[in-house]
């Protein structure tokens, strides 16, 4: 019986162990504030230093340590760029190979016949609207069949030789010289005329043909019966 009750017995811990403990982990928390509060202090004193270090290096964010890119080997050869390829300049064909439609011909002019008796150096080419010679002064007007004015001067057909109403010897020459005289001024306001010096002036006027495309108007007048050669005899307009 007395074996029994000793072995249920527990022995108490001695009070020196228990305080020993308590007072060990008790003091760890207090140790790592007071080296936290040492840091804060001696980073306080050297805030000015340790700020530019800061600046320095950059943070990186979450995405970038995530996100990490590869390298690029040095030994890589560049990637190729195209280039844009220049247009070929086309060179026109010779005219030797081009067709016979394409090669321009010259337009060769046709040289026109001058009237008789007219020369080239003395060739006036003159244009007007004309009408028939009044009271007042001649500038652009026709006189007879044969005669008229230009630009003030008084122009005497060369080639032909035509009546005068003023003096007809019958009413047939009278009715052929005012015939004769509305002609030349149709021929005159029909377009642009050429004047040849067919002689001198003189005080009864400046001898010239007077011709267009080539074609005389004294000659236009004689075929037309309204005129007759110069020097030609005989009233051919009078029966009598």
């Amino acid at each position: 019986m007395a074996k029994t009750a000793t072995r249920g017995r527990r022995k108490a811990p001695a009070r020196g162990k228990s305080r020993a403990r308590n007072s060990g982990g008790g003091l760890l928390p207090w140790t790592v504030i007071g080296i936290a509060a040492i840091a804060s202090i001696a980073a306080y004193d050297n805030w000015k230093s340790i700020k530019p270090m800061l600046a320095k290096q950059p943070v990186p964010t979450i995405r970038e340590m995530t996100e990490a890119k590869p390298a690029a080997r040095k030994d890589a050869p560049p990637k190729p760029v195209a280039l844009a390829a220049p247009t070929p300049k086309v060179a026109p064909p010779p005219a030797q190979l081009l067709p016979p439609a394409a090669i321009p011909t010259p337009i060769v002019q046709p040289v026109k016949a001058m009237p008789s008796g007219s020369s080239p150096a003395t060739a006036e080419t003159g244009a007007a609207a004309f009408g028939y010679c009044g009271q007042g002064a001649h500038i652009n007007c026709v006189g007879d069949g044969g005669v008229f004015w230009y630009k003030g001067e008084k122009i005497v057909i060369a080639d032909m030789a035509s009546p005068i109403a003023d003096r007809a010897r019958c009413d047939d020459e009278r009715r052929v010289a005012f015939t004769a005289k509305a002609r030349l001024l149709a021929l005159l306001n029909a377009g642009p005329f050429t004047l040849n010096a067919a002689g001198k002036t003189e005080s009864s006027g400046a001898p010239r043909v007077v011709s267009r495309d080539g074609r005389s108007f004294g000659v236009q007048l004689i075929n037309e019966g309204l005129a007759r050669k110069p020097g030609a005899a005989g009233g051919a307009w009078c029966a009598a």
